[in-house]
């Protein structure tokens, strides 16, 4: 962080509360004991929420914006892949002192994502302690249109949105102190949730997860609540030009198959509605590939162009291993 600027909690919360976006479902907001907020009738509050810690989510020298930019992204993300349209979120801020020139830079990235989604910010906490950041995410469905991780089904194709493997080979050029690639270390830095793309399908896909620990990982969720299993084609995983250029064989493949930190959506849809979920991915403006089918089975497996198995070193990231 940058040389403390002294501030109160409450300066904080107030510099805060000045600069979020103001929704009419917003009956009280920042600054009493809790937020009071509409529901629209006839739909569900689906909710998230995920911790962001220095070291462990983000490099050490990651820029305050962007540090605001995923900790709200990747709970958007979750929000994407039930198909739900986001409305409010809280924020828990941990920081080492009370940095108002940090907050100012985190706020510009945090707050920027939001109003692009129309995010209201309504409440939360500011503590002091290592730099941690939590945040809850509040958005609606219509009853029963809700996409699921226990409803793939076998005969499913298993589809993926945008590129594998950029966040990864950023994280990789970092710990290894080598030439950076700007493209991939946006991709880290600054993930898209698919919001748009997560609405179109919701009458289109059956299961849908994002891939936030690793593509391998976070489809074996699916096949463990759907009671299936997977065959992925390695071939067929999208790469970017940045990544090819980068990494090449089994190096970028355990990257698009296990790296993480992608939050792309990764969802099974049947083999009928394949022109329909083109379609859905054309009306959103977000890259879709097909990448296998499920299959019986219990765990999702990955082969190469000839047919044999290919198995990464790990499948996923472990937070306590």
């Amino acid at each position: 962080m940058a040389e403390a600027q002294r501030a109160s909690e409450f300066d904080l919360i107030d510099r805060i509360r000045r600069r979020v976006l103001v929704r009419d479902d917003v009956l009280l907001g920042i600054g009493d004991d809790a937020a009071v907020l509409q529901v629209p009738t006839g739909r569900c509050l689906v909710v998230a929420a995920d911790t962001l810690n220095a070291g462990v989510h983000f490099p050490e020298d990651t820029a305050p914006a962007d540090i605001g930019w995923k900790a709200l992204a990747v709970n958007l993300s979750d929000l994407a892949a039930m198909g739900a349209e986001p409305a409010w979120c809280t924020l828990s801020l941990s920081l080492p002192a009370s940095d108002e020139r940090w907050l100012d830079g985190f706020l510009d990235g945090f707050l920027e994502l939001a109003h692009a989604h129309r995010v209201a910010l309504v409440g939360g906490d500011t503590t002091r302690g290592p730099l941690s950041i939590s945040v809850t995410v509040h958005g609606f469905v219509a009853p029963g249109r809700a996409l699921r991780r226990d409803a793939a089904r076998v005969g499913d194709d298993v589809w993926v949105s945008g590129t594998l493997g950029d966040a990864a080979a950023a994280l990789a050029q970092w710990r290894e102190g080598v030439a950076r690639d700007a493209f991939l270390r946006a991709r880290l830095d600054r993930p898209t949730p698919r919001i748009a793309l997560g609405r179109a399908l919701a009458d289109v896909a059956h299961a849908c997860i994002d891939v936030s620990d690793g593509l391998l990982a976070d489809l074996a969720h699916v096949c463990r609540a759907s009671g299936v299993g997977a065959r992925i084609e390695l071939d067929r995983l999208p790469w970017s030009d940045a990544l090819r250029t980068a990494f090449d064989g089994d190096a970028r493949h355990a990257m698009q198959a296990g790296g993480g930190d992608d939050y792309e959506l990764c969802f099974t849809a049947s083999t009928e509605l394949r022109d329909e979920v083109e379609r859905a991915a054309r009306d959103a403006a977000t890259p879709v590939a097909r990448i296998g089918r499920i299959v019986e089975g219990e765990a999702p497996c990955a082969v190469r162009v000839d047919g044999s198995a290919w198995q990464p070193e790990r499948t996923g990231f472990e937070h306590f291993t």
